[in-house]
């Protein structure tokens, strides 16, 4: 259910005898960064009554980035990144700041064995497993929301998609995406987030079923306050950063029509939509006053993708919303992989000046204004 005030005020009446203590506002699954304590209040005579008053935040800031694999132990352990290395910490405060953080998950988390995807040649096999102690570098970096729904999360069966699961419950995130986890939410600071992810993959929900989306949509609408949905579509490569408006295939599979799937979520209750699967940055837009990412490219992959030219740059994108979804404003951190992989800042910016190039050529109706900076948002009206 959604909030409509512009400002959620709970205000309580605290008769205070002693010392009070104030509890915590969500549960378990609130990160240690966004756990409020507060002081004992000091002791107060028998005739005073104190009120004090609870704001819960109206604007809220959520970090999206695109596809993660930070590296594969198959075919071999020459695809991991050196023992020790962290391949988020360059951009950490972009990750761990926001109230929310969401990624793509490309590829399973397991240690060993698995049901591994037929392959003609296993050396040009890319099929990604990553280990366990790799992949839990996602929570300390912040990560919230993870989408499973991709090309991926198939590759090593059902051994690895039901150990990426546990895996995910055992960090305490949000996940969706495959067809038995269609949807999630996950409450943050007292901020209830609702999670969707499609895609046109085996056993994944998928982005071809309007009807389907439709409903976990407006259902995750009913009992969350920001509703984001993922999706892994339309086709890959350096010459595919245009938004065709249309369905887009790829080798042979229809990857969907992600201008009218995106629209398609918003007009049934999604506020914030990120795309993924292209392997390059895409352009944006905002859409009744809902913001849509339609590619945020390779954020961090290591050892097995094509992080040449385009291909190698990506946005951190941190949206600015109301508490009940609407857009405020956004800002976009330019990123790049240099050598095997692995994000830093892009000094260049050259993520940004690829979105507002995009802009121009696939959405030129659209009032959404990008400063070189990499800062977003709508004229104000007259």
């Amino acid at each position: 259910m959604k909030n409509t005030l512009t400002q959620f005020q709970v205000t309580v009446l605290l008769l205070i005898i002693g010392t009070i203590l104030i509890p915590n506002i969500g549960h378990a699954q609130i990160k240690d960064k966004q756990v409020h304590t507060v002081a004992p209040l000091p002791e107060l005579s028998l005739d005073t009554t104190r009120i004090v008053e609870v704001v819960l935040k109206d604007t809220l800031i959520i970090a999206g980035v695109g596809d993660i694999m930070l590296g594969t132990n198959f075919p071999n352990s020459s695809y991991l990144p050196p023992e020790g290395r962290s391949l988020l910490a360059p951009v950490a405060h972009l990750l761990t700041e926001p109230d929310c953080t969401f990624g793509n998950l490309e590829g399973t988390v397991l240690n060993e064995g698995g049901d591994v995807k037929k392959c003609s040649d296993s050396t040009k096999c890319y099929a990604f497993r990553m280990p366990e102690d790799i992949a839990w570098d996602l929570k300390p970096h912040g990560f919230d929301l993870i989408s499973i729904a991709n090309n991926h999360v198939g590759d090593f069966g059902t051994p690895g998609r039901e150990n990426t699961v546990r895996f995910l419950d055992s960090m305490g995130v949000a996940y969706a995406g495959l067809e038995a986890y269609p949807w999630d939410t996950i409450k943050i600071d007292g901020v209830i987030y609702g999670l969707a992810a499609f895609s046109p993959n085996t056993g994944t929900v998928k982005i071809h079923n309007y009807e389907l989306a439709k409903a976990i949509v407006q259902h995750l609408d009913s009992i969350s306050d920001l509703v984001i949905v993922s999706f892994h579509g339309g086709a890959e490569g350096a010459s595919k950063t245009n938004v065709p408006r249309a369905t887009e295939m790829f080798y042979g599979e229809n990857r969907g029509d992600v201008f009218k799937f995106s629209r398609w979520v918003v007009d049934h209750g999604a506020d914030i939509v990120f795309g993924h699967g292209p392997h390059v940055t895409r352009a944006m837009e905002v859409y009744k006053d809902r913001f849509i990412a339609y590619s945020l490219g390779n954020f961090a992959t290591y050892g097995r993708f094509n992080l040449r030219g385009i291909s190698g740059v990506a946005p951190i994108v941190h949206v600015y919303t109301h508490r009940d979804g609407t857009f405020i404003k956004g800002k976009l951190h330019s990123t790049k992989q240099l050598g095997r992989g692995g994000p830093t800042l892009d000094p260049d910016n050259t993520a940004v000046k690829e979105v507002q190039r995009l802009n121009k050529e696939d959405f030129p109706e659209n009032d959404l204004i990008i400063e070189d900076n990499g800062s977003f948002y709508l004229p104000k009206a007259n």
